[in-house]
């Protein structure tokens, strides 16, 4: 179980409001946020990782707390054992598709499971310049699955792959995220892009 209450003050092209969260993610599961443009899902998301601080806020994940603002306990990102995928997928652009699955796990096996879930074995000694967008979505996933995550964080992980890729993709996803017992949390504007993926939803709004 994942408890999230969260309050952070953020500006948006229509002025300042505020993101409040309060919500729990069962462990396992998989969410799809949703909200309007500016209304914080990304910024939300960020702080989940650990890369935001936000103003007040409690984090306990099965029961070990991550961030606490009030006791002053706020668990680096590295700590907190999160794959994420953002919109501009940080890949490293020196390292081949094979070489950042190994900075991510020493586990050979799981190394080679993964490169046949995003049908990327015979791109694993390309580097990025060398991958479409599509392929490079599917080495941020699977670069974040190789953590073994406790928390899945993926924005707009899917919007590059076309229909077919992505149905056989959450496929072998939802297998492998089940047997890690991975908390997932997806952002993406596109309902049909969460189908079949995304078992709950939960919605953020702007508080003015």
């Amino acid at each position: 179980m994942i408890e999230a209450s969260i309050y952070k003050k953020i500006k948006t092209y229509k002025g300042n409001s505020q993101l409040i969260v309060d919500a729990q993610f069962p462990a396992g599961s998989i969410t799809r946020l949703y909200g309007s443009s500016g209304s914080g899902k990304t910024t939300f998301l960020k702080i989940l990782a650990g890369l935001i601080t936000p103003e007040k806020g409690e984090i306990h994940v099965k029961g070990v707390c991550w961030l606490d603002t009030h006791k002053k306990i706020n668990w680096k990102p590295q700590q907190r054992r999160v794959g994420f995928v953002f919109q501009d997928y940080a890949l490293f652009p020196n390292m081949t598709v094979q070489a950042h699955l190994a900075y991510a796990t020493t586990d050979q096996q799981l190394i080679e499971r993964l490169l046949l879930i995003g049908k990327m074995e015979s791109f694993r000694q390309h580097k990025p310049a060398h991958l479409s967008g599509g392929q490079q979505q599917r080495l941020a996933i699977l670069r974040a699955m190789a953590l073994r995550p406790e928390l899945l964080i993926l924005d707009e992980a899917f919007s590059a792959l076309d229909d077919d890729l992505r149905e056989a993709l959450i496929i072998e996803l939802k297998i492998i995220l089940k047997e890690f017992r991975t908390t997932t949390i997806i952002v993406s504007h596109h309902l049909q892009e969460t189908a079949g993926f995304a078992e709950r939803t939960l919605q953020i709004e702007q508080e003015h």
